[in-house]
C-alpha cells in the first residue's frame, strides 16, 4: 500500500483533462499481506514496513491461528522471492497443516486475494487524495474490517469464473 493515489478513469467536462490531486515528492509505502478463505469470503490482513520472510512467516503465523481448529490449510500464493526462502521451507517442514501452493509466474489473474486488492484500490486509492499512509490505512480498515467475518461481498469480488 501506498499513499500514492492512482489515477483511474471518471467523468469529466467534454476536453478538459480531470485534475487529481496526488503527493509524489515522498514515496511512504507499508506492504499488505492478505489470506483470502474462499469458503467464507474473510480475508486475514497483516502490514508490515518491508515484504521479507521474516514478515511473511508473522502472516503464516497469524493465519494458522485463525484457522487452528482448521485441519489443512492450503496457501494459493505468487512467486514472491520470500515465498521461496530456505529460511521459511525449514520452517515449513514442522508445520503439516499449512501446505503452499504457487501459481504459476505472472498470473495475477489467478490469484483471488489479487481481485480484492483491485477492489480496494477502486475504492480507497482511485482518483482520491488523502494527506498521509495513516489516512489511507485508516480507509483500508474501514473497508476490510467488515471482510474480516464471513460476508459474500468479498465472495463476488473474488471469484474467478472462467
Amino acid at each position: 500500500m501506498s499513499n500514492t493515489a492512482t489515477v483511474s478513469y471518471k467523468w469529466g467536462i467534454k476536453g478538459r483533462q480531470p485534475i487529481i490531486e496526488c503527493k509524489q515528492n515522498k514515496r511512504e509505502r507499508q506492504t499488505v499481506f492478505g489470506s483470502y478463505n474462499y469458503e467464507s469470503g474473510e480475508i486475514t490482513v497483516n502490514f508490515a514496513n518491508r515484504g521479507n520472510t521474516t514478515s511473511f512467516k508473522k502472516h503464516l503465523k497469524k493465519v494458522l491461528d485463525i484457522y487452528k481448529q482448521a485441519p489443512k490449510i492450503i496457501m494459493v500464493l505468487d512467486n514472491v522471492r520470500y515465498h521461496h526462502a530456505k529460511r521459511l521451507k525449514l520452517w515449513l517442514a514442522k508445520i503439516t497443516k499449512l501446505e503452499l501452493f504457487f501459481l504459476p509466474p505472472y498470473s495475477p489473474g489467478l490469484n483471488a486475494v489479487e481481485r480484492a486488492w483491485w477492489y480496494m484500490r477502486k475504492k480507497i486509492t482511485n482518483n482520491r487524495y488523502l494527506m498521509t499512509l495513516d489516512e489511507r490505512k485508516k480507509e483500508f480498515w474501514k473497508m476490510f474490517s467488515h471482510f474480516q467475518k464471513p460476508n459474500e461481498e468479498l465472495k463476488i469480488v473474488c471469484e474467478i469464473n472462467y
